[in-house]
């Protein structure tokens, strides 16, 4: 018996409740699928993103840096277009990480999206093996009352051995779908982690460029096109 077999003669003898159970865990994998192509995709994106942006970011070139961030739809970009939105108007570093702690409340839920699914599919594909072993238990001591007392056991034992496939099946699903659950939460995790670090070195490096502007000396009354030397990147990013 080859194992198309197996799995044929244990639907077939473990009672209609394992085809929802089935059903279930078929919408199960659709999400987990679904959600690991899309954080894998997003990851990638965003190092892509970051190998281009990052030595912008240090050279300064905030104008190209909004260029290349307007490009793309990716979560990072979205961070820091809202950050560099902010660079000309922001006369504080808290300014700017406002922003930028905004747009992680708009990306995170994206990320997280439909992940939470996996688990209450997962109690409910228990739940639901569960009931079918009891409903299939209730039936085997039914049948089994109305036999004669020589063929009680070995009806009795076939009869649950038949139930039992109702929680078999449940639990299997239930590990699969939390297994599922817990790596795309981690990864997730990670995703929030990275774009935390990414936002934090943005920041660094608006800090010290803002640094490098010429001082005043004390007293003098400010140039204009002296003034304005230290910013022309910082502003030319917000004007793009």
């Amino acid at each position: 018996m080859n194992a198309i077999d197996l799995v044929v003669n244990f639907f077939k003898q473990g009672g209609v409740f394992l085809y929802p159970i089935a059903a279930v865990f078929a919408v199960g994998l659709a999400v987990a699928v679904e959600r690991f192509v899309y954080l894998h995709r997003v990851a990638s994106g965003n190092r892509r993103l970051w190998a281009e942006l990052a030595p912008l970011i240090q050279a300064g070139n905030f104008r190209k840096a909004m260029e290349v961030a307007e490009a793309t739809d990716s979560a990072l970009a979205t961070i820091m277009r809202y950050g560099m939105s902010r660079i000309a108007t922001a006369r504080r570093r808290d300014d700017i990480e406002k922003a930028m702690e905004e747009s992680l409340i708009e990306v995170i839920p994206r990320l997280e999206k439909r992940t939470h699914y996996l688990a209450t599919l997962a109690n409910i594909g228990m739940l639901m093996g569960l009931l079918g072993t009891v409903i299939g238990l209730i039936n085997a001591f039914a049948a089994v009352a109305a036999v004669n007392p020589s063929e009680k056991a070995a009806l009795l034992s076939a009869s649950i051995s038949v139930a039992m496939n109702n929680t078999a099946l449940g639990l299997g699903l239930a590990i699969t779908l939390l297994l599922c659950h817990m790596y795309l939460e981690t990864k997730t995790t990670e995703l929030v982690d990275s774009l935390e670090v990414a936002s934090i070195k943005f920041l660094n490096s608006v800090t010290e460029r803002r640094k490098e502007a010429p001082p005043l000396a004390r007293g003098a009354v400010p140039d204009a096109s002296v003034a304005a030397r230290g910013r022309d990147d910082l502003r030319g990013a917000a004007r793009a």
